[in-house]
């Protein structure tokens, strides 16, 4: 059984290291960086890897085209910035440049979600996903915790097509071993319960564990899924969890509307089964304070998931 452990690390940490490990790997893999290599990880990858580093500056429209022109030539280039502006500033390009012709681009984002904080609404990217998922042939992906992410940006480096990546500011507390192993819209089990299901991704994944422990210790078992794909959806995995349990709870650093509770209600609309009860930002912006002060006033706790599981029994 997956468990939360002691230690903490960023996941944009994860992604500085695996873009580093990849490039000297296959001197294709390219970073397309606007100007915040520091804040992103990709310092040492410049370093190391001058030929295959390109920087733009702060203009990040320009870096989505650089990337495109770059995968026309067999290039597999990863645009790096904050989220806020890889999927709003760049959303046109990325359409029109990327997605419409599916070339083979990477945009990798920290700086996801609330875990920006102290940096105010300006800066934290609470939209990005649901924005990015409603592009057809872009794919969305969270890693939950260091390991994940590691293997996630691997397995989106080896997969042709445009992949949307978000990592986290902040550290967050690691889940997974080194050696887990992990497939592109494929779901997770951390937890196994017939009576309710949790469904979440990114740093918000040991929340939904701590609140299905709870849940277990009042005699209430909790699969918990980790959805780190949610485009494409892993419909099967929804489905199982919405045939056999009394209701299902999904949790997310997100705005409530269009991300991974959106992603599963249509799921369920399209059967015409189960109930679905969604955690997320509820619909405003973010504000300068604390992590985990900006959680509680959107309701992201573990007592609100225990709450919302207890409801559906």
């Amino acid at each position: 059984m997956v468990t939360i452990k002691s230690t903490r690390h960023p996941t944009r940490d994860a992604y500085g290291e695996e873009i580093l490990a990849l490039g000297k790997e296959n001197k294709n893999i390219y970073v397309v960086d606007c100007d915040i290599g520091k804040s992103c990880k990709t310092i040492p990858f410049a370093k190391e890897l001058p030929q295959q580093h390109v920087n733009v500056g702060i203009a990040e429209q320009n870096a989505c085209g650089v990337a495109a022109g770059l995968a026309t030539c067999g290039k597999i280039p990863f645009v790096t910035t904050y989220a806020v502006f890889g999927s709003m500033r760049m959303s046109e390009q990325i359409r029109q440049e990327v997605c419409y012709p599916k070339l083979n681009v990477k945009i990798a984002c920290s700086h996801g979600g609330l875990t920006p904080a102290n940096d105010g609404a300006s800066h934290q990217g609470i939209e990005d996903m649901g924005i990015l998922r409603t592009i057809p042939n872009m794919t969305v992906i969270m890693g939950c915790d260091y390991a994940s992410t590691k293997k996630l940006i691997r397995a989106a480096a080896e997969y042709y097509g445009p992949v949307y990546l978000r990592f986290t500011r902040d550290a967050v507390p690691d889940i997974y071993d080194e050696d887990e192993e992990f497939v592109i819209g494929k779901a997770k089990e951390l937890r196994s319960g017939k009576d309710v299901a949790i469904i979440a991704n990114g740093e918000i994944m040991s929340l939904a564990l701590m609140a299905a422990d709870q849940l277990e210790q009042e005699g209430i078992h909790a699969t918990v899924l980790d959805m780190h794909t949610i485009k494409p959806l892993d419909n099967a995995a929804v489905e199982k969890v919405l045939k056999e349990c009394k209701g299902v709870v999904t949790v997310e650093d997100h705005n409530i509307i269009n991300g991974l509770g959106s992603a599963v209600c249509e799921v369920a609309a399209e059967l015409g089964i189960g109930k679905v009860k969604r955690i997320g930002i509820r619909d405003n912006f973010g504000e300068s304070a604390p992590y985990e002060r900006l959680l509680e006033k959107n309701g992201i706790t573990i007592e609100a998931i225990v709450e919302a599981c207890k409801s559906m029994m």
